[in-house]
Protein backbone atom coordinates (compact mmCIF):
# COMPACT_ATOMS: atom_id res chain seq x y z
CA UNK A 1 0.00 0.00 0.00
CA UNK A 2 1.21 3.41 -0.90
CA UNK A 3 1.81 5.35 1.88
CA UNK A 4 0.87 9.49 2.36
CA UNK A 5 1.97 12.17 4.44
CA UNK A 6 -1.29 14.36 6.02
CA UNK A 7 -0.95 17.67 7.06
CA UNK A 8 -3.28 19.86 8.54
CA UNK A 9 -3.71 23.31 6.94
CA UNK A 10 -6.58 25.25 7.71
CA UNK A 11 -8.45 25.52 10.93
CA UNK A 12 -11.57 23.67 12.00
CA UNK A 13 -13.35 26.86 13.01
CA UNK A 14 -17.05 27.00 11.44
CA UNK A 15 -16.70 23.76 10.00
CA UNK A 16 -19.28 21.09 10.64
CA UNK A 17 -19.04 18.65 13.23
CA UNK A 18 -18.47 15.82 11.36
CA UNK A 19 -15.57 16.96 9.70
CA UNK A 20 -14.13 18.12 13.01
CA UNK A 21 -14.79 14.54 14.08
CA UNK A 22 -12.82 13.31 11.49
CA UNK A 23 -10.02 15.44 11.70
CA UNK A 24 -9.73 14.53 15.50
CA UNK A 25 -10.40 11.08 14.27
CA UNK A 26 -6.89 11.00 12.01
CA UNK A 27 -4.86 12.23 15.07
CA UNK A 28 -4.66 16.31 13.57
CA UNK A 29 -6.27 19.17 15.39
CA UNK A 30 -3.61 21.75 14.72
CA UNK A 31 -2.88 24.02 12.20
CA UNK A 32 0.55 22.56 11.01
CA UNK A 33 0.58 19.04 12.57
CA UNK A 34 0.97 16.11 10.68
CA UNK A 35 0.48 12.28 10.68
CA UNK A 36 1.67 9.16 7.97
CA UNK A 37 -0.84 6.79 7.10
CA UNK A 38 -0.73 3.57 5.00
CA UNK A 39 -3.39 4.52 2.22
CA UNK A 40 -6.23 2.13 2.88
CA UNK A 41 -9.95 2.81 1.68
CA UNK A 42 -10.78 3.63 5.19
CA UNK A 43 -8.19 6.55 5.65
CA UNK A 44 -8.63 8.00 1.68
CA UNK A 45 -12.51 8.15 2.46
CA UNK A 46 -11.91 10.30 5.39
CA UNK A 47 -8.93 12.32 3.86
CA UNK A 48 -11.22 13.50 0.83
CA UNK A 49 -14.31 14.15 3.52
CA UNK A 50 -11.62 17.16 4.73
CA UNK A 51 -9.79 17.25 1.49
CA UNK A 52 -10.53 21.26 1.58
CA UNK A 53 -8.91 21.07 5.44
CA UNK A 54 -5.72 19.37 4.75
CA UNK A 55 -2.70 18.85 2.16
CA UNK A 56 -1.50 15.21 1.33
CA UNK A 57 1.41 14.31 0.21
CA UNK A 58 2.71 10.73 -1.20
CA UNK A 59 5.85 9.19 0.77
CA UNK A 60 8.38 7.12 -1.13
CA UNK A 61 9.54 4.29 -0.22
Amino acid sequence: MAKVKVTQVKSIIKVPKTQKLTIKALGLGRIGKSKEFELTPAIKGALEKVSHLIKVEEINS
